[in-house]
């Protein structure tokens, strides 16, 4: 089973995340955002992990660095997870459909970090979440994986639905990444020999 248990407190936020990534998509989240919730809830679901995360924050403060924490925890938690890495196939992507809106995400676990993110949301808020917070999710996610990670809304009218659909794809493009080839069980997915 490939799995990790991180634990990181700093002055701003306190997290405790338990990641299986070969599970069935279970999950027990809490955040203190309920939108920021259902999405992880959502990504832990549509990408078959299991999922514990109990983070607390400075919210009478800002989301910001409740937000960025969970994405650098989450982050380390597959770069610990995955292992060497051999055997899987390292890149992944997907077009996730929700509704009128069409989202597309990709993640490379390259070992070395890149992030291109647009949600093309104009609201401040969706639900109780910083809307512009889920570029610095992504964003954090890629520091803490190690990964380059490309997460675009294509089109779309519903903002709910243009943060829904990056979080699914991203959790099957995360999920296609992760996946172990057989054939190539022994083998590093690069030519350099390093990741």
């Amino acid at each position: 089973m490939r799995a990790a248990r991180i634990q990181r407190t700093t002055k701003e936020t306190e997290i405790r995340l338990t990641l299986a990534i070969d599970g069935r998509g279970r999950y027990q989240v809490s955040t203190g955002i309920r939108f920021f919730d259902h999405m992880l809830e959502l990504f832990a679901h549509h990408g078959g992990f299991d999922l514990e995360l109990q983070a607390r924050g400075d919210l009478d403060v800002d989301q910001h660095h409740t937000v960025e924490d969970v994405g650098i925890v989450l982050g380390q938690a597959f770069e610990k997870a995955l292992g060497s890495k051999r055997g899987i196939l390292r890149a992944g992507y997907f077009l996730m459909p929700m509704d009128e809106t069409l989202g597309l995400a990709a993640v490379d676990f390259c070992g070395r970090t890149a992030a291109a993110v647009d949600t093309k949301v104009r609201t401040r808020l969706v639900g109780d979440l910083q809307a512009e917070l889920v570029t610095d999710f992504f964003e954090a996610f890629a520091r803490g994986s190690h990964s380059s990670v490309h997460a675009r809304v294509l089109y779309g009218r519903s903002s709910h639905h243009k943060i829904e659909s990056l979080f699914k794809a991203f959790a099957r493009a995360v999920r296609a990444a992760c996946w172990r080839d057989q054939r190539m069980r022994r083998l590093l997915p690069s030519t350099k020999g390093l990741l």
